[in-house]
């Protein structure tokens, strides 16, 4: 079975969430294919569909239809970034998986360069931003910012200034599936595995269509989970600060015991009120951080499906895909994708 595994599996996989991105996908797909066909003619092109409300799955039809090398993956709802990231790597079946964003930031031209480093010895490579055009000067900041406080909280070196965009050779991809979290951070998660990681640097473009799908609110979740999923200092900082608040209360209650014995009666609550509502405050932010972690607890505990997929276009046939494909053995899951392989 690993020799027909092998015969059908493509040298390439790009990989790439959409969500709501009908207006630049054809140029996507265009660009994609013409990078590969430089390179090689066995390649796949994995279209996931994050449960978008637009065009964006009729077009992913349309282009199985007329190329052979599309795979589409049609979400049953939408999962997020990281989880549609997640489904089509499940899915994709080459010895190198290239991960992409569909809005065309990322050059896909940049695949040829990736693969001569990887030729080289490389286990990973992954696009490293020197200037990032169409970007406000507050989310350059906060960007910068986040990945400087990544740095300090995390064990993990995650290097600075990288998205999602990067080449995985299939070692690294079949590891990666074996993670089975929820919360997920997936360039974390990468640089978890470890290996020869080498950096791309390279100009991101402004988006080729449409607005961005990551606003101040996703973008504050994104960094929480990313804190949260490779840190364990945000716990040692309430403890801390618990420790200091708990000392500072002691010194205040001394300090009035003291004034009561000398007979010396503060006038007046305000500052009773302050000081409890100050502590108080600081209880419930502590509180806040140790609840974070027990949600992902929770969450992971349940033992829910990371994704659900509602069906699988491999070229020109439409498959049904098992409920439980998400958590399958990698052998089982090997050999469907295989045989879908085999039927394009």
């Amino acid at each position: 079975m690993e020799t027909i595994r092998t015969k059908l599996r493509p040298l390439i996989s790009v990989v790439a969430p959409c969500y709501n991105e009908e207006e630049s996908l054809r140029e996507f797909h265009a660009r994609v294919a013409a990078a590969c066909q430089t390179l090689t003619g066995s390649y796949e092109i994995v279209l996931v569909d994050d449960g978008s409300k637009d065009a964006t799955w009729s077009i992913i039809e349309s282009l199985a239809d007329t190329d052979p090398h599309v795979v589409g993956v049609r979400l049953l709802r939408n999962h997020g970034h990281q989880l549609a990231a997640t489904a089509g790597l499940h899915v994709a079946n080459g010895e190198r998986v290239m991960l992409i964003d569909a809005d065309l930031q990322d050059p896909p031209e940049l695949l040829g360069s990736m693969m001569a480093r990887m030729d080289e010895g490389a286990d990973v490579v992954y696009g490293q931003r020197i200037s990032r055009e169409g970007e406000t000067w507050f989310k350059l900041a906060t960007a910068g910012l986040f990945y400087r406080m990544l740095t300090k909280l995390t064990s993990v070196p995650i290097p600075r200034d990288t998205g999602d965009f990067r080449l995985m050779s299939r070692r690294v991809v079949d590891l990666f599936l074996l993670m089975p979290e929820r919360q997920r951070f997936i360039r974390g998660m990468v640089s978890w595995i470890g290996g020869n990681q080498v950096p791309l640097p390279y100009e991101r473009h402004a988006r080729f269509a449409g607005s961005s799908k990551y606003p101040l609110s996703k973008m504050i979740r994104f960094a929480v989970d990313a804190i949260t999923s490779f840190s364990t200092v945000p716990l040692r900082i309430a403890v801390w600060v618990g420790l200091a608040t708990a000392g500072f209360s002691m010194m205040l209650l001394l300090y009035a015991l003291y004034q009561w014995s000398q007979n010396v009666v503060v006038a007046g609550w305000a500052s009773i009120i302050t000081a409890i509502a100050f502590f108080g405050g600081l209880q419930m932010l502590m509180l806040g951080v140790f609840g974070e972690y027990l949600g992902r607890l929770v969450q992971e505990t349940k033992g829910r499906p990371l994704f659900m997929v509602k069906s699988i276009r491999a070229g020109k046939h439409l498959h049904d895909v098992p409920s439980n494909f998400s958590r399958l053995e990698p052998g089982v899951r090997d050999d469907i994708v295989a045989a879908w392989s085999g039927e394009r």
